[in-house]
């Protein structure tokens, strides 16, 4: 299924399941369909499972224009207009939860019962008292920092630790599931996003909110979690042990358990 933005780009999106509506957003350069084991736990318990790839990303279009965070919200509520979408959890890897923050900052929780944010942090660049950040970025290198793309930072969970998991989805997907890697026109993106600081939103926000934090994520504290939610009383934080960046791969069974008893009491 494709649903169009107000701007003309054609956005791919899965529909799987009944029940209540649970909406799946992938992290930079990543496509929705490495949501799969997330998609099995959520439609066997009962839930219809909405999964979007968003532009330049998976199977969507890649336009030359768009690529900042505030259109990436904006084409969220396109899809949700689109598909008469209300009262659904969305759920958002890494830049995906970005786009949540964003869509909540111009739109608010009107179609948007509960969120769930995967391993990231509100705030990407360090200082002013925040010191959950990605690791080395800050106001002294702020302008150049991701000019060549996401560094490696030297933190976290080493590769060859998640290679079974990655193994997983392989097999599961065929080894062409992330072939398409970071397109180029998707750049502006990414350092738009990096200077992003939706702490005072998820502050705002008045419906439940799950940050979960990856123990050993290689781009910042676990901690951030818990700070990014610390003045909100509907927000909870948990931290998986044992785990990189991209947890609903890394640890498949006890990312779904944390998500789903969160969902059951949302």
């Amino acid at each position: 299924m494709r649903v169009v933005t107000n701007d003309g780009v054609a956005l791919h999106v899965t529909v799987e399941g009944d029940g209540p509506t649970v909406v799946l957003l992938a992290g930079f350069a990543a496509p929705v369909s490495t949501w799969v084991f997330q998609v099995d736990a959520l439609t066997a318990a009962g839930y219809r499972v909405v999964a979007i790839d968003r532009r330049s990303h998976g199977l969507s279009d890649a336009p030359g224009h768009g690529h900042r965070m505030a259109r990436h919200g904006k084409d969220l509520h396109d899809a949700l207009t689109a598909l008469d979408l209300a009262d659904v959890a969305v759920v958002g890897g890494s830049m995906g939860a970005g786009t949540i923050w964003a869509y909540l900052d111009l739109f608010g929780t009107e179609r948007v019962r509960a969120v769930v944010s995967v391993d990231q942090t509100p705030r990407m660049r360090n200082g002013e008292g925040w010191a959950h950040g990605f690791y080395g970025f800050d106001d002294t290198n702020a302008g150049t920092f991701f000019a060549g793309g996401v560094a490696a930072t030297g933190h976290g969970r080493p590769p060859e630790r998640s290679q079974a998991a990655m193994a997983r989805l392989v097999q599961r997907l065929g080894p062409d599931v992330l072939a398409g890697g970071i397109r180029p026109e998707t750049m502006p993106l990414l350092r738009d996003h990096a200077q992003q600081d939706w702490r005072d939103v998820i502050a705002r926000v008045d419906v439940p909110v799950l940050m979960v934090a990856a123990r050993e994520s290689q781009f910042w504290p676990c901690e951030h979690a818990a700070a990014a939610i610390a003045g909100n009383p509907l927000g909870r934080a948990v931290v998986l042990e044992d785990c990189g960046h991209a947890a609903n791969i890394d640890q498949v069974e006890p990312f779904n358990a944390a998500m789903l008893a969160f969902l059951r009491e949302a």
